[in-house]
């Protein structure tokens, strides 16, 4: 399912360029050199890609944890389900986009260093600006998240989180470098269809958790266990 993180990240990276790009337009990264240009967007990118790999693996191990407890492959129909909620019944994911008091003096520190950052040129410096960038609160972040628990274990929670981090680099490097390229149309239009996708992902998420049997799509409840636990032994007694 790590594909899902992916093409979640390509397209909902129109709606980052609502978001983050005022960050991105204004990265102050080196113009004059395309090499260290080329160079500061990768640092960009990368600092921002660790921020979304460790996020991953912490919810990866709230995945984990669910999943010894005995939730497998019910896991991953809640984590489906809850994708489709959120986006079915958009109350709800307006609670989660207004955060508590403590995490919006957390929020608020994280723009603080940001803004901080911004304001440097060194190569160190942008680094930190995507690690910041990271951490700001997002709605397609948020849904990636939810995938990451349904990982099943830290890495694959980390692996989901860093490709959809992965899927968001074109379009924002084209901000970069080009600014605000596409048109509030062509990005309405786009953002109209981002729910689609998402709840298409969800029903995804639950075909997995059913064990129907299908290739790749729907494994059986024995293949799901084995692709969870890679390193788990089988036993097989012979007469």
């Amino acid at each position: 399912m790590l594909w899902t993180a992916l093409v979640l990240g390509l397209l909902g990276s129109f709606h980052c360029i609502g978001m983050c790009g005022p960050i991105a337009f204004v990265l102050p990264i080196n113009r004059k050199s395309k090499p260290i240009a080329a160079f500061q967007t990768f640092l960009y990118h990368f600092g921002r890609i660790v921020t979304y790999s460790f996020i991953g693996l912490l919810f990866g191990i709230i995945g984990k944890g669910l999943y010894l407890s005995g939730f497998q492959q019910r896991l991953s129909i809640v984590v489906g389900v809850l994708m489709i909620v959120l986006i079915v019944f958009p109350l709800v994911f307006k609670t989660i986009k207004n955060p508590s008091r403590p995490l919006i003096s957390i929020i608020g520190k994280v723009k603080s260093n940001l803004g901080y950052f911004l304001k440097k040129k060194s190569n160190s410096a942008i680094f930190f600006i995507g690690f910041f960038n990271g951490f700001l609160p997002c709605g397609l972040v948020y849904m990636a998240i939810i995938g990451s628990i349904a990982a099943g274990n830290y890495v694959d929670g980390a692996l989901y989180m860093a490709m959809f981090g992965l899927g968001t680099v074109p379009m924002m490097t084209g901000a970069i470098f080009v600014g605000n390229f596409i048109t509030i149309k062509v990005r309405q239009k786009i953002q109209k269809a981002i729910p689609i996708l998402v709840i298409v992902i969800g029903l995804l998420f639950i075909l997995r958790g059913l064990g129907l049997g299908i290739p790749y799509i729907s494994p059986s409840d024995a293949n799901l266990q084995l692709s969870n636990n890679p390193g788990h032994c089988v036993t097989v007694e012979v007469n």
